[in-house]
């Protein structure tokens, strides 16, 4: 292949740190919301709130950490993840990704639970993460907000060190702030038409074209040709009635000419126009059978007339 892709393409855009740091915690607060959760796709009606605290899953195993999910409602979720176990598409199978699953709970651990991560690391579907190390890729795979989260009690209560409140800084991130809500209603429809608003409003500007900026043609446009010809729309209708006066008249002469004395009358007419036409066959005939009897005789010569004998 001609000049191929190189692996040290740049792949990724840069982003500000601060605004890194807004999405993962706006993917964290997404994580809290059911229908958002619901959304992407977790089974969570059995699960009792959302996000899912648990402070007992320090000193578990693999079998205990399972049992313990599957108590508190992950149990239709993590199935759901065991069947959608697949092989990958395509020529993708090869390399060293051969199987697709989707993504199950992500187990959020402290300082005060590390022996989590090493219980967690062999059920499907479950990701572990520390709570100072979250990030957008495991909060919201593939860009959908609303990962399913199961926190330790000692992580649920690092996050205001890690994120801060809208009263304190975070310690672990300086000059860090956590976005604060500017509107207390975000229903921006309701509050622009509200009576109290719309009194304060001016009244709506319409805009009154001066002149047409383009020249329209009267035979195509009506108020054009009005204005060149006031005697254009009395001749419309004039000729509109013209033309429906003689629809009429044509109906009616088909209908006189369908009806019974109609036919009556062709009938004549047609006996008439033979009668005359047998008339004039017999004349004909009488004349040729004249000539040929004077012929017979030798009285006649054809190519004799009386003009040639005055000539003579």
């Amino acid at each position: 292949m001609f000049a191929p892709l190189k692996i040290w393409r740049k792949w990724h855009g840069k982003a500000n740190i601060t605004q890194r740091r807004h999405a993962v915690a706006s993917a964290l607060a997404a994580s809290a919301c059911a229908p958002l959760v619901m959304a992407r796709g977790h089974r969570v009606e059995g699960v009792p709130e959302l996000p899912l605290v648990l402070d007992s899953l320090n000193g578990e195993n693999t079998k205990g950490l399972l049992n313990t999910l599957n108590r508190f409602g992950c149990a239709e979720d993590l199935a759901k993840v065991r069947r959608s176990k697949q092989t990958r598409q395509g020529t993708g199978k090869y390399r060293n990704s051969r199987y697709v699953m989707r993504k199950g709970p992500l187990v959020i651990y402290g300082d005060g639970s590390s022996q989590v991560r090493q219980a967690a690391r062999n059920l499907p579907g479950v990701d572990v993460c520390h709570v100072s190390r979250l990030n957008v890729l495991q909060l919201a795979p593939g860009g959908h907000l609303g990962r399913f989260c199961v926190f330790t009690e000692d992580a649920f209560r690092a996050l205001n060190n890690t994120f801060g409140t809208n009263k304190a800084e975070c310690t672990e991130k300086r000059g860090y702030h956590i976005n604060r809500h500017v509107m207390n209603c975000a229903d921006l429809s309701r509050i622009i038409n509200s009576d109290q608003v719309q009194a304060k409003l001016r009244a709506q500007r319409t805009s009154v074209r001066a002149h047409d900026k383009t020249k329209k043609n009267p035979l195509k446009n009506k108020a054009m040709m009005l204005r060149m010809n006031p005697f254009a729309k009395k001749r419309a209708e004039l000729v509109a009635k013209r033309e429906a006066d003689r629809h009429n008249a044509r109906a009616a002469a088909l209908k006189a000419k369908r009806s019974k004395a109609g036919r009556t009358a062709k009938h004549a007419r047609t006996k008439r126009d033979q009668d005359l036409n047998a008339g004039l066959e017999k004349s004909f005939a009488d004349a040729e059978a004249v000539i040929a009897e004077e012929i017979r005789q030798g009285a006649y010569q054809p190519g004799d007339s009386e003009e040639e004998e005055e000539d003579n």
